[in-house]
């Protein structure tokens, strides 16, 4: 999560370099991946017939100030939206194409700032929201287990910086290999962005559907988190006969958009998730297992049921997408890691090295990455207490980061950053150090807070690495210098790392968590919902599982990996038969252990992005060039409400519910889904 693509693969250059318009490189690429592969078309990103748009040899602005100073507003900004974001619906969205689009208009009015500053612009900023992606996914499993009882500064922090830098320092041997010469590997979020980029250079920006879209969600989440007129969520849950059914939809508009920038292919697969998980799983388990909610709601039942076996089934199938990734991708992993460390053991190394191709030089990349390690070894010491424990998980740590790494670096480029199986990487993780630690008969809390730090690190450098992936691959094609790149990244994520604890903190006591151990909320204000926290919540339990009770239900995680097994094989089939539509597991993972009302919003909004396909035609690339940006907009501004609003609440300032009206709630919410597609269909092309 995060975890959002804007995707399709790169058109041919013309002679008179006028490109096509960044719609082209939208959504289909998903989909039409494989074929294309296998084609060899449409696809110039290796050295043998690519022509950068800025030419190696000319010199123009890249690393400036003013490019890093916007980068890092940028950066903090989009950081603490997908914060709020992730731990409300378990997803991010990428910044790098909001980040650009913003960029592109403010240095557009102040007359200055080339192509490169732009894309300067949105490496450093996209950064903040990978980083952000790894933080949540794991650092409140802490609250969450009890072994925190808040969020400790200068831990936090650290853990952010040293695992976001391992994360660069472990990508850079495998650039040249992954983004220069691999030609299967598309990395469709880097090519989009590049789109945007040259399509803004000529004249074009759109930056004013950005700050609609913006608009609109601040309204609309003042009006759920603060007037209430509109509730936040509306569900019902009903027993009939011997089973309980449940459905429901979160009012938000900021999942809306996540589904509209997906598309309607993953936002269908995890509605899928939930509909396996709430619409079979629950009335089946209630049915089964009668006598275990004699005295509960309805409601309270189908909650209870979910929440303590059937989201385990989204752990299985995660686990089952996560290693058939690793399992695709294994032969281009080895390959690329080998033509690595040939590479720059300067067996492949040429005599003169060109701009576009000068990455920060590996003896500064050792030189770093020893204190880095150094540094997180002393961090587990620091907090753990225990030599042998702090040793064992640094050394995990460094086995399972270099590996997911290059597994998320490969991966991102090959089906894009929405399918990158980060969750399954940090269940790995957290299985293979359990595991280790336990060998070592190392137990208690002690076991479960060295398993989250070395997850938490992992998480944070496979995040990291994937968005700087997608980030060197829009430089390549614009003829971006990678060294400088690799610079901005690094301090796109050093300087929100120190942001991100105080947001959590923030966002603990406004709206808090559901404690494993008491069942209680931690933190929080009176009459606000507890955030979800999916991941850190699913990882929280696995640990305490592992290394309290023992007490995995193993059943529903078989189930589960079936269900993995099965959408892989149906894959295979659609694959092969050039079907547009396909079921990749990790969507359908994600909807497994995500409550059903976050699920319904994503859908509608890949329903919307398929009316607007529907409706626009031959139009439709500039169509959902507006769509995109708008819905950008849209989950940007619900995002950064919920951050103020928890502002409010920690001072105190709220007022009575002025109107909650599930039919109100529901029509308001069809408003802002009819103005995007009015907006994608009828705004003005840019």
């Amino acid at each position: 999560m995060s975890e959002a693509a804007q995707l399709q693969c790169i058109p041919q250059l013309f002679e008179n370099r006028e490109l096509l318009h960044y719609s082209n490189i939208c959504s289909e690429t998903l989909t039409r991946g494989s074929s294309m592969r296998e084609k060899g078309k449409d696809n110039i990103s290796h050295n043998a017939d690519h022509v950068p748009y800025v030419p190696p040899e000319k010199q123009i602005p890249e690393l400036t100030v003013k490019a890093v100073l916007l980068g890092v507003l940028l950066s903090i900004i989009f950081g603490i939206a997908n914060v709020y974001l992730g731990l409300y619906a378990g997803m991010t969205i990428s910044a790098s194409i909001p980040a650009a689009v913003v960029s592109m208009g403010i240095l557009r009015a102040l007359r200055k700032g080339t192509i490169l500053e732009n894309n300067m612009v949105q490496t450093v900023a996209s950064a903040g929201e990978s980083l952000a992606a790894g933080v949540i996914f794991t650092i409140p499993a802490l609250v969450i287990t009890g072994a925190w009882m808040d969020f400790q500064y200068w831990p936090t922090v650290l853990v952010s910086i040293l695992g976001g830098i391992l994360g660069v320092l472990f990508m850079i041997p495998l650039r040249r290999t992954l983004i220069s010469e691999e030609e299967e590997l598309i990395y469709p979020e880097g090519v989009a962005c590049a789109k945007v980029l040259e399509v803004g250079d000529k004249g074009g920006a759109g930056v004013k559907y950005v700050f609609r879209g913006l608009l609109i969600g601040l309204i609309f989440k003042f009006l759920i988190s603060w007037l209430k007129i509109i509730k936040g969520t509306v569900e019902r849950a009903v027993k009939l006969g011997k089973s309980i059914f449940y459905f429901g939809s979160e009012m938000s508009v900021a999942l809306m958009g996540v589904g509209y920038i997906v598309g309607f292919n993953i936002a269908m697969l995890v509605f899928l998730g939930g509909l396996i998980g709430w619409v079979l799983g629950v009335p089946i388990y209630s049915l089964v297992n009668q006598a275990e909610f004699i005295g509960m709601s309805p409601l309270e039942s189908a909650s209870t049921i979910w929440s303590t076996r059937i989201r385990y089934m989204g752990v299985g199938a995660m686990v089952v997408g996560g290693i058939w990734s690793i399992v695709s991708a294994w032969g281009g992993i080895v390959s690329s890691i080998k033509s690595a460390l040939e590479d720059y053991s300067g067996k492949s190394r040429t005599a003169m090295i060109l701009r576009t191709e000068e990455d920060l030089p590996m003896k500064y990349v050792l030189l770093i990455s020893i204190p880095v390690i150094i540094g997180i070894l002393l961090l587990y010491l620091w907090i753990l207490k225990l030599p042998l424990m702090s040793l064992l998980a640094t050394l995990c740590m460094v086995i399972m980061g270099f590996f997911f790494v290059a597994v998320s670096s490969y991966t991102v480029g090959l089906v894009g950053s929405s399918n990158n199986p980060v969750s399954g990487m940090t269940i790995c993780t957290v299985l293979f150090t359990a595991i280790m630690i336990l060998i070592f008969n190392l137990k208690g809390m002690p076991g479960l807070v060295a398993t989250m730090l070395v997850a938490a690190v992992v998480c944070i450098a496979s995040c990291c690495a994937g968005d700087m992936s997608q980030d060197l691959k829009t430089g390549h094609l614009l003829g971006a210098t990678p060294k400088k790149q690799q610079i901005g990244e690094i301090i796109g994520i050093v300087i929100p790392a120190f942001i991100m604890p105080l947001t959590l903190t923030l966002l603990l006591k406004a709206y808090g968590f559901v404690g494993l151990e008491s069942g209680k909320v931690i933190g929080g204000t009176p009459g606000t919902e507890p955030l979800v926290a999916p991941q850190a919540t699913l990882f929280a339990s696995l640990t305490m599982m592992i290394f309290t009770s023992g007490d995995l239900p193993w059943n529903m995680i078989g189930f589960g990996a079936l269900v993995g097994i099965l959408l892989i094989l149906i894959d295979m089939f659609l694959k092969r038969s050039g079907s547009k539509f396909r079921t990749y597991p990790m969507p359908v993972a994600v909807g497994l252990y995500l409550p059903l009302g976050l699920t319904v919003p994503i859908f509608i909004g890949g329903v919307m992005k398929l009316i607007v396909a529907k409706v626009a035609g031959d139009e439709f690339k500039e169509a959902d060039h507006r769509g995109i940006l708008t819905a950008s907009g849209l989950i940007s501004g619900e995002a950064l409400m919920g951050v103020i609003v928890a502002i409010l609440l920690i001072a105190g300032i709220r007022i009575d519910p002025i109107l909650e009206s599930d039919l109100v709630s529901v029509v308001a919410f069809l408003i802002p889904c009819v103005l995007l597609v009015l907006t994608s269909l009828f705004g003005k092309g840019e």
